[in-house]
């Protein structure tokens, strides 16, 4: 196990000088604390772990999410997560993040600079730096709706995506419809970009063909609909699944606004069931993910880790809900409403 010494060997400087630098004395400057850190990240530093002073701090990371808003997708997911950390005696910080703070200090550099044991990631995108880094990471870490392959002390949890879109299209197709379109948001996502494929997959379970034209994706909800929606519904679409509810409410209001009617005219599913969703205009049928149990599988995961027990993937099993928002099929040709362009 590298030590103090280590570190103080490789920079030329006392081993004295090494320990403030760790712990973040006031007479040590930034540039070399920053050197100590990266170079204990290099050869493998770890704090130790039985010494009595050492904190039991753990973090959880978000980025393009707001932690406060209890109405937000992740503020149940980080209070179930808290509801089992703190009661096993860690503390908890709640750090947001951007993608520049991710390229002035590696993860592990920020893992030891706070103290931090651990990490619950949420709302990370593809191109995030630290997701490169992560493939390689010493700190434990779990992501929720990311996954690592190559790191065993980096886990993933989420909801089960296949089922929940078996589900789904099993439940449209019960109600007769057969040309079901698929909107959603861009593919660098992994999350989004499983779940599209998990749509795929699950219409083909099915014996049900992807017509073409009756697809669409893209970064911004608003271009989606108004780029894609009106191609679904002129090539016939007669339900409509979406990557999450955000993009279901958006879909559902732009038809009500092009004339159609939901569910009469076009059925709505979305995934998630969000906060809102319950009380959008129609109520949304939706893939449920219970965030609080998310939360605690998240610190199931990374406490596992944190024990050397290598934790891969922790999934939810899915739950359909179903609301208003779907209906039996038109059997006949839907109306071109004025509002579409020709």
């Amino acid at each position: 196990m590298p030590t103090i010494n280590d570190i103080a060997d490789i920079l030329g400087i006392s081993k004295g000088t090494v320990s403030k630098a760790l712990n973040n004395a006031d007479d040590v400057s930034e540039t070399l604390r920053k050197k100590v850190l990266e170079t204990a990240v290099e050869i493998g530093y770890e704090r130790n772990r039985a010494r009595k002073d050492v904190s039991r701090k753990l973090c959880v990371i978000v980025e393009n999410l707001n932690p406060d808003n209890p109405a937000g997708l992740g503020y149940d997911i980080i209070m179930g997560f808290k509801k089992l950390a703190i009661p096993a005696g860690w503390e908890v910080d709640v750090v947001p993040i951007t993608g520049q703070e991710q390229r002035a200090m590696s993860y592990d550099t920020f893992m030891l600079a706070h103290e931090y044991k651990g990490a619950f990631i949420l709302g990370f995108s593809l191109t995030d730096p630290w997701m490169k880094e992560l493939k390689t990471a010493r700190t434990p870490a779990v992501l929720y709706d990311n996954y690592i392959p190559e790191n065993p002390r980096v886990g993933y949890i989420g909801v089960h995506n296949q089922e929940g879109y078996d589900l789904a299209v099993a439940h449209l197709k019960s109600l007769g419809h057969t040309r079901i379109g698929y909107l959603g948001g861009a593919l660098e996502s992994y999350i989004i970009r499983a779940r599209y494929e998990a749509f795929l997959q699950a219409m083909k379970n099915h014996g049900l063909e992807v017509k073409k034209g009756c697809v669409g994706y893209s970064y911004f909800i608003s271009e989606c609909t108004q780029r894609f929606l009106p191609m679904l519904l002129k090539n016939g679409v007669t339900a409509i699944i979406c990557c999450h509810d955000f993009m279901a409410q958006a879909v559902a209001t732009q038809c009500l606004d092009l004339g159609y009617q939901v569910p009469k005219d076009i059925s709505i599913v979305g995934f998630d069931d969000a906060p809102f969703s319950a009380y959008a205009v129609p109520p949304l049928t939706t893939v449920r993910q219970d965030q609080q149990v998310l939360g605690n599988c998240g610190f199931y995961a990374l406490n596992s880790l944190m024990n050397r027990t290598a934790i891969s993937t922790l999934l939810l099993r899915a739950e359909l809900i179903v609301r208003d928002s779907t209906g039996p099929a038109r059997t006949w040709d839907l109306p071109r409403p004025r509002k579409i362009p020709a």
